[in-house]
């Protein structure tokens, strides 16, 4: 099968062309390089041993995507990863994420069509679920963001159902991840954000290689066990292995959607002290205040891709921890520059 990877330079992405390679497919990538690293790509192949088709590529231009289909008519599926993601950015910027995310999937949608290639494997997010009452969270609970990220991937997952509606012959899988963390185990790809990181793994790692002076925990009243907020880490290899399950089992037209996490929480004191005990480190942190829009605990329930994908993660804690500071010490500044 040959695959199109949107944003494929990119974290998760570039986790996943590793996956579909290894699964034998071909694989071309489209990024714009906005948040990504063409050194990425390159490493993939290194790991892969196989070549990629890369493209760099905005996907508000649709001519040019138009193109990439007309180059490479054997494309048969896409995974749609390509995207502006940080959720605190989406509040400042809103027009601008709307615009990016929502023109860029509407005009891969049309190039896709117009190329009958109607296999789609979207990369949701658990934010779609907004704050939940319980946790663990299934698919059918009730769906409501609060902030203009997850407003625009649920605005794109109800697109891409009325796509299906129109054409019952799309095959259309939403992925609603949770918190991805860790790194490829050769320590060779991983997160390498631009800038301070949104996220709390790599603010740890790079605390750890001395790029920022401590953690900052937002809040530890929360109602849990340590005070601290709860979230569903997963490794980054699991989830890239997800999306190539998603991609092989769902042969039949329809829209299906998966939470993809471990079913497990932790909190941020834990992920903290777990990464600091499996690397021998000191990891300094400081508690502040919350920050508005976090809630106290969001877990999957993952069971339903486990009974129709045959998918469950298979790295622990542990994993993500090592994984992470393998990846950090061996790229102490990200990626480097490309030549």
């Amino acid at each position: 099968m040959h695959v199109l990877v949107t944003g494929g330079a990119g974290y998760i992405g570039s986790h996943t062309c590793l996956e579909l390679l290894q699964a034998g497919c071909a694989v071309t990538v489209v990024d714009n390089l906005c948040n990504a690293s063409r050194v990425a790509v390159q490493r993939v192949e290194e790991l892969g041993g196989k070549r990629i088709n890369f493209v760099e590529l905005d996907l508000l231009d649709l001519p040019g995507l138009r193109q990439v289909f007309t180059q490479h008519p054997d494309i048969q599926a896409a995974i749609h990863f390509a995207g502006l993601k940080a959720v605190g950015e989406s509040m400042e910027q809103p027009l601008r994420y709307y615009q990016n995310n929502l023109i860029s999937t509407l005009n891969l949608c049309q190039a896709m069509a117009e190329h009958g290639v109607k296999h789609l494997v979207f990369s949701s997010s658990a934010t779609v679920y907004g704050t939940p009452a319980t946790s663990p969270i299934r698919e059918d609970f009730p769906l409501a963001p609060f902030n203009p990220y997850g407003h625009g991937k649920l605005m794109v997952e109800q697109i891409l159902r009325d796509l299906h509606s129109s054409d019952p012959a799309w095959q259309v899988v939403l992925l609603r991840y949770f918190n991805p963390v860790g790194a490829h185990p050769s320590g060779r790809i991983g997160e390498d954000p631009r800038g301070i990181p949104n996220n709390l793994m790599p603010y740890v790692t790079q605390v750890a290689a001395g790029r920022h002076k401590e953690v900052r925990v937002f809040g530890n009243d929360y109602p849990t066990p340590d005070g601290t907020g709860v979230r569903d880490y997963l490794h980054v290899v699991d989830l890239a292995k997800g999306h190539v399950q998603a991609l092989h089992h769902t042969q039949q037209p329809g829209v299906f959607v998966y939470n993809l996490g471990t079913g497990r929480g932790s909190s941020v004191l834990e992920i903290i002290r777990s990464f600091a005990e499996v690397n021998a480190l000191d990891i300094p942190y400081r508690i502040v205040a919350r920050r508005p829009g976090d809630i106290a605990e969001c877990y999957a329930d993952p069971s339903l891709a486990w009974q129709e994908l045959g998918w469950k993660t298979e790295y622990n804690l542990a994993d993500m921890c090592r994984h992470a500071w393998d990846w950090q010490k061996n790229n102490p500044n990200g990626y480097p520059p490309s030549t």
